[in-house]
């Protein structure tokens, strides 16, 4: 079945069930949201710095997105199909020809919310989401959409959640199979298509279990967090592919999350543990420790400190090495994604020193600065063995948002990137001759319109 027909009988998928849902209650709640998001990108050194003599990149990305969203009684139901590309990618005329991994139409998600427990009932709302749908969990560090992709992440998962005034309590369980088999459970980690499976692109997991816990505060919110992923056993032959095994390996995470308001003060901190087995088999012992202060010095302007840590490295057969599981990185590490996105640097671990700042000049009109420095939070040697600085680099980032209406807006940002002889290394981000300022800056265009009907 070639690209277009694909399309088609997605469009028409979205079609039928729309027209099913519709007739499905006369008292349920019909809404309808799209998403238009054209991003057009200049990259001179985004992710890595390039070799000096390199040619920047200029493209533009787009992802069209279409939702529909139903509210009856015991009942929700949610369905996303969007499409994501870069212009001039396909043909102008019909393509028959698109490989697999350039197909950005998919169904990006399609699941169910049902109420066990009755709406009369006002202690609390237990309900089982089941189907492909995001998860997003606190700042989104290790769990979230990762919206800034234009593909976005989800999971085909099944959630219980008990939400009461005070606590939201939920757990959940995915189980992943590349087809329906005859026999087996052996799940390749590097399903087809043109999507990260994780924040550093690595392999795609078996199974997840988790317990989350988030308890209201005053001013805040404090959670818990225990996840457990798991990724099919393998061993490597003569020339060095992978043979699936029976199992899996375990990788256990498990932290906690605090966002509180002190008057003037809001602070943010997290701490998670990482143990087991990471994707390769390796015995895991890791963490992440972050913290940061942001100050209203008046009602538009807030600025602050901050420090992130992940460790990393290795001792003997154990890997020290944090890994951010299927968060934002791109929120936390850089608007440049240079740790923890679209491309690896080693396994040293990270040390982000870094100041924060906003200002909201009206509704409309919004900026933040923010200004980075970099450390390796591991030794690092050189070829002859000596250990080199630590020091990764400095970047400065500006983001301008600004709306013309509720449902048209657009940001632009730029990214500069002083970055040091260190990064360059082999064992870091490998580029020989590498320039040592790179830049990066991006125009989006958003336009989101809702339909609401009864």
């Amino acid at each position: 079945m070639d690209l277009n027909m694909k399309h088609k009988h997605s469009i028409r998928y979205f079609i039928f069930s729309a027209a099913l849902l519709i007739g499905f209650s006369a008292n349920a709640q019909l809404s309808f949201y799209g998403q238009l998001r054209t991003r057009t990108e200049y990259r001179d050194g985004q992710g890595a710095p390039l070799p000096k003599g390199s040619a920047p990149a200029f493209f533009t990305s787009q992802r069209s997105r279409l939702s529909l969203n139903l509210t009856g009684y015991r009942l929700r139901f949610g369905l996303t199909v969007q499409d994501t590309r870069v212009w001039g990618q396909d043909v102008s005329t019909i393509n028959r020809t698109t490989t697999q991994e350039n197909n950005g139409f998919m169904l990006y998600e399609a699941w169910a919310a049902i109420s066990i427990t009755d709406t009369t009932y006002k202690k609390g709302l237990l309900s089982f989401k089941v189907g492909r749908q995001e998860i997003i969990f606190d700042d989104q560090r290790l769990i979230g959409n990762l919206d800034w992709l234009q593909q976005g992440r989800h999971h085909d998962a099944g959630i219980f959640k008990y939400v009461t005034s005070d606590w939201n309590l939920q757990v959940g369980v995915a189980y992943n199979q590349n087809k329906e088999n005859s026999s087996g459970t052996n799940y390749s980690e590097t399903p087809p298509g043109n999507y990260t499976a994780n924040t550093n692109g690595g392999a795609m997991y078996k199974s997840f279990e988790f317990g989350y816990a988030n308890r209201r505060l005053k001013h805040g919110n404090v959670s818990f967090l225990i996840f457990a992923d798991q990724f099919n056993k393998y061993n490597l032959d003569s020339t060095n592919t992978k043979i699936w095994d029976n199992g899996a390996w375990t990788r256990l995470t498990t932290g906690f999350y605090l966002n509180n308001r002190f008057n003037k003060w809001v602070l943010t901190a997290s701490a998670y543990y990482q143990t087991g087995n990471n994707p390769a088999g390796q015995k895991l012992s890791a963490g992440l420790l972050s913290a940061n202060l942001l100050h209203d010095f008046s009602s538009g302007f807030s600025a602050g400190p901050g420090v992130d840590f992940t460790s990393g490295g290795n001792s003997g057969s154990t890997v020290h090495a944090f890994d951010p599981l299927y968060g934002t990185p791109h929120k936390f590490w850089g608007l440049m994604d240079y740790f923890y996105a679209s491309g690896g640097f080693g396994n040293r671990g990270l040390v982000d020193y870094y100041i924060k700042s906003r200002y909201v000049f009206s509704k409309r009109f919004a900026a933040t600065a923010d200004l980075h420095q970099f450390f390796s939070a591991s030794a690092i040697t050189n070829a002859a063995g000596g250990y080199v600085n630590r020091n990764f680099g400095t970047e400065a980032d500006l983001v301008l948002n600004y709306d013309i209406t509720p449902v048209i807006g657009f940001e632009t940002g730029y990214g500069h990137f002083f970055s040091t002889s260190t990064l360059a290394l082999p064992q870091v981000k490998n580029v020989v001759n590498a320039n040592s300022n790179s830049n990066w800056a991006y125009l989006m265009i958003i336009i989101k319109p809702a339909f609401t009907g009864k």
